[in-house]
């Protein structure tokens, strides 16, 4: 269900260490390696200066977990008054939610999975578009043991997973088919992330996958389970020339005709929360958990370095970055985003 986020007062989270800089649109920028989350500046300041006057009240979704992570310091920064755009913000369960807000237009700007964003746009014929790509591979596979070391490892065992019919799932069965395993040959339970952490801190599981800060949340409740594959590193180890690309930010067509500068306010307060949330993973932790994104604080702190948090704008650039990924998602499964690649209109031209 959704949470409607109320007004936190930035005194009950008050911030010591400096903070990121100002975030004006940049120009493209390339991909960066989804092994790792990009490197970022030094923050020099604690809030995005508006550069412009502000836009309007825009509704911005995002999910809880990593989807949700870049857009902490924006949040609070909307409610203490230093955003360019006023900001409605809700923190949503599932990606459906969020589609359903956008097409029926109670959404105008928002965070989900790259597949969804793709969803969206053939299915609204060009009624959504991407303005950005904000995350990469979070994806783990862990285990109570020391047996698993590769992708053909897991053939003939039972793994607990999250996120079927989304991104993971689509993910982990490419991955298992490109190194020799029939998906059908691994005993794939899909259950909630709070049911495998209970089974993997209990030890009743042996393996699971899951993304930051779900398998963050697991280590840190049991430290004999270990990362036994990192997906991402998988992914990559297959040359295939695509990125394991799994979130972005979309927004209403419409909403971008009739608000052009409350689109590129969004676009500098994003990026500077990006900013924020990269270079001061401990005081950024305190805004995760506190809008709920993650359980805690202690949680987020861990994960923020792994989430792969990463701010690329600009048509060309955006399709680099995913364009790939789509064309193996669509050779798996035509259906898992919207029976066909977007084409260039997709990508937002600023």
């Amino acid at each position: 269900m959704k949470r409607k986020l109320l007004a936190l007062t930035l005194a009950l989270l008050t911030l010591t260490g400096a903070l990121a800089g100002c975030g004006q649109k940049t120009a493209e920028t390339s991909p960066v390696p989804e092994t790792a989350a990009p490197e970022t500046s030094a923050p020099v300041e604690t809030t995005a200066q508006p550069t412009q006057e502000a836009a309007g009240t825009v509704r911005f979704a995002v999910l809880n977990g990593p989807t949700g992570v870049g857009a902490a310091k924006l949040m609070a920064d909307s409610e203490a008054g230093a955003t360019s755009n006023t900001y409605e913000v809700e923190v949503f369960t599932a990606n459906d939610q969020v589609a359903a807000g956008l097409t029926n237009g109670e959404i105008d700007i928002a965070a989900v999975a790259s597949n969804v964003a793709a969803n969206l746009y053939n299915k609204t014929d060009g009624g959504i578009q991407m303005l950005a790509v904000s995350g990469l591979g979070v994806l783990y596979i862990l285990e109570n043991g020391e047996s698993v070391h590769t992708m053909a490892d897991l053939a003939g065992r039972t793994l607990y997973a999250t996120g079927q019919g989304a991104n993971p799932e689509y993910v982990l069965n490419y991955l298992l088919t490109e190194n020799g395993v029939d998906p059908a040959d691994v005993d794939i339970q899909w259950v909630t992330a709070d049911e495998i952490t209970t089974l993997m801190v209990s030890g009743e599981a042996e393996l699971c996958m899951l993304p930051v800060p779900a398998a963050t949340a697991v280590q840190l409740k049991n430290a004999d389970v270990r990362e036994a594959l990192d997906l991402s590193a998988e992914w990559d180890n297959l040359q295939n020339g695509s990125h394991l690309t799994m979130t972005t930010i979309v927004a209403r067509t419409d909403f971008i005709q009739e608000n052009p500068q409350a689109v590129e306010n969004f676009l500098a307060d994003y990026q500077a929360s990006v900013d924020y949330v990269n270079g001061d993973p401990a005081a950024a932790a305190e805004l995760v958990a506190g809008y709920g994104i993650t359980a805690n604080a202690q949680i987020a702190e861990a994960a923020i370095p792994k989430c792969a948090l990463v701010f690329i704008t600009g048509p060309s650039s955006m399709r680099s970055a995913i364009q790939g990924y789509y064309e193996v998602l669509y050779q798996a499964n035509p259906d898992s985003i919207g029976g066909g690649i977007p084409d260039d209109a997709f990508y937002y031209q600023g």
